[in-house]
């Protein structure tokens, strides 16, 4: 039976937590981290919102909670087995699912108010005994939908309809060696491709037509396995460095051409690698963690992006899987031992080390961190490096399984995915 920490890496979680500290004045080029599609200011497209960093730029939210929490606008049943978060956009929500009965996986569409719009089965999806459900947040662009399963199938649908437009067995078709506990990234859209981890022989990573799904590049003589991590993409100059962490490296490639950039070794020793938390990212840094074992690392980033150095290292803050928030210079997220850390970036110091709701996933909106604890409160905490003031709590109760997805903040509303059900509040003042 697989461990109950190994498998919180299926979580969609590998996923990507970068912003952006204050512009330096002897370095004016930020690192970007950018957008899937353009896509409205209050949209959530993707896994961990419009920039893949765990922040939404809405202002205006509740900066406080009642004792019982914020107004539940409404809740869906029905979604399937499944630790990933939903995507919104355009005034639809997508949630993917585990069909315990047909065995299969399954997307399903509502509107704003909770009404369904459509649901798809799209065939096989990681059925295991202890952790059967899907990992994979879907990913939006424009009018269409991309979810990669914990099979390693890439599956392209018409977001209007459900109607699957395009499918590819990557897995299959590159030969690729599934992580232990299935397949879990987001898909990344870099212009007019989709990218993804199958983990093959020169196909580390590999980039397709997002609209036929035919192979544009593959990572030729760059070979390593999946681990979990949803890529992220920083700029400098003409160079869009699309930035992950596989097996047995943390890795930066050419997002145009699929060229190795730069790789370092990374948790060699692992016997079963678990990179579920993409790098932090900075002016001219990035933070990564391996909740497993090494812990963080931090890398100053060259001016041009083309090399790392290593600056300092880092026991406290050993995020598995609930993600990392990068805001005004420090570094917010949970550890393996159930605390909530925060750390500057530029020395590594620990500014707060605390018990909070224990081990959860983040995200931050409008000077508040959101923490969820996986074992069901949800908290919401001041955003500063002085102290873990939690504000407000309450108790998650619908929904069963672990409390692994993670937050999403769109329009005004806080979706939360537990299980079977979804559950929406809301959390703007003029609600």
């Amino acid at each position: 039976m697989r461990s109950l920490h190994h498998c919180q890496s299926f979580l969609n979680h590998g996923f990507p937590a970068c912003g952006s500290a204050a512009m330096r004045i002897l370095a004016p080029v930020l690192i970007v981290v950018l957008a899937a599609a353009p896509v409205q200011g209050e949209d959530w497209p993707q896994f961990r919102g419009l920039n893949r960093d765990g922040k939404s730029p809405e202002t205006g939210l509740l900066q406080e909670w009642p004792a019982d929490g914020p107004k539940l606008l409404w809740t869906a049943h029905g979604l399937g087995a499944g630790f990933s978060s939903v995507a919104v956009s355009g005034g639809s929500v997508f949630a993917t699912g585990f069909d315990s009965e047909k065995k299969e996986g399954m997307l399903s569409a509502f509107d704003r108010e909770g009404k369904p719009i459509w649901k798809t089965n799209y065939g096989a999806e990681f059925d295991d005994e202890s952790y059967a459900g899907t990992r994979s947040t879907p990913t939006v662009d424009g009018g269409r939908l991309y979810e990669w399963t914990g099979m390693g199938v890439l599956l392209c649908l018409d977001a209007q309809t459900g109607a699957i437009l395009w499918s590819r067995e990557l897995a299959k078709d590159y030969a690729g060696v599934p992580p232990r506990c299935g397949y879990a990234e987001a898909p990344f859209i870099h212009r007019e491709t989709v990218i993804c981890t199958p983990g093959g022989k020169d196909a580390a990573l590999v980039a397709l037509d997002k609209n036929t799904g035919k192979t544009v590049w593959t990572s030729t003589g760059f070979s390593d396995l999946s681990a979990y991590c949803s890529p992220v993409l920083v700029k400098r100059g003409d160079l869009n460095l699309l930035v992950t962490i596989t097996a047995r490296n943390v890795d930066g490639l050419d997002a145009d051409s699929g060229k190795l950039v730069w790789s370092l070794a990374f948790d060699t020793t692992a016997e079963d690698p678990n990179h579920s938390v993409a790098p932090a990212c900075g002016d001219d840094w990035l933070y990564v963690t391996s909740g497993h074992r090494d812990g963080g690392q931090m890398y100053a980033l060259s001016p041009d992006a083309r090399a790392l150095t290593r600056s300092w290292t880092d026991t406290t803050l050993n995020t598995l899987h609930g993600g990392l928030v990068s805001l005004d210079g420090y570094i917010y997220g949970s550890s393996l031992r159930g605390k909530w850390v925060c750390l500057e970036a530029k020395s590594g110091r620990v500014m707060y080390e605390t018990t909070g709701v224990g081990m959860g996933s983040v995200a931050y909106a409008d000077g508040m961190l959101y923490c969820y604890g996986e074992k069901g409160t949800l908290a919401l905490v001041r955003a500063t490096p002085t102290a873990h003031e939690i504000v407000s709590k309450f108790k998650i109760t619908q929904g069963e399984g672990p409390h692994w997805a993670h937050p999403v903040i769109s329009g005004g509303r806080l979706y939360i995915r537990h299980g079977d059900a979804l559950m929406v509040y809301a959390i703007g003042r003029g609600e």
